[in-house]
């Protein structure tokens, strides 16, 4: 672990390596796992604001979710995350063929909607957990990534490189620019 600013980061994002591989996986993050994505407070407004130009291109079955029980939901937990659907798939999750998507990213990639998706899904496999004085950024092991492991392995891309986008969003440009002399910092020693 080291600390960047008002955050702790994990090594494993610098030394892991990760590439999506949607033809391996076809999106089982997104219909895998007990809750919802990750939200924090402005994207649930954000959610409650575009779901009107999102909603036609989604599933009956995810409007449905998301008609009964909101745009966004408190999870067990006591943390903001996506509705699911019965339980399971993310209510905002399309399918091409047999591969999961999102269908507000499909809105955002159609220039119907200019927010992307939720910050969490747009950094996997990264979590960040906010706490009162810092912010812990850490690698999530999922079995179901082991594809995404072994190309970004192949390709010889680090996790931190696969979500330069997303950590840019999240944190900023100059984060970003620290967090890549640490990289090569640690790679030089």
């Amino acid at each position: 672990m080291f600390q960047l600013g008002k955050t702790i980061i994990s090594e494993d994002i610098l030394e892991k390596e990760f590439v999506c591989n949607l033809s391996a996986c076809k999106g089982a993050c997104c219909v895998d796992g007990d809750a919802g994505a990750p939200l924090n407070e402005a994207e649930t407004k954000i959610l409650e604001e575009i779901y009107p130009k999102v909603k036609p291109f989604l599933r009956k079955e995810g409007i449905a979710a998301i008609e009964a029980q909101g745009t966004w939901v408190t999870g067990t937990d006591g943390d903001l995350e996506t509705p699911l659907i019965d339980n399971k798939d993310c209510a905002y999750v399309i399918f091409d063929g047999k591969t999961a998507l999102c269908g507000i990213e499909q809105a955002y990639n159609e220039g119907i909607v200019d927010w992307k998706k939720p910050v969490s899904c747009h950094l996997y496999p990264i979590r960040v957990k906010d706490f009162t004085e810092f912010a812990a950024v850490n690698y999530d092991k999922w079995d179901i990534c082991d594809d995404a492991c072994s190309l970004g392995k192949e390709l010889e891309v680090p996790v931190y490189k696969f979500v330069k986008e997303a950590l840019i969003r999240r944190f900023g440009a100059d984060w970003y620019l620290e967090l890549e002399k640490v990289a090569e910092e640690l790679k030089n020693s």
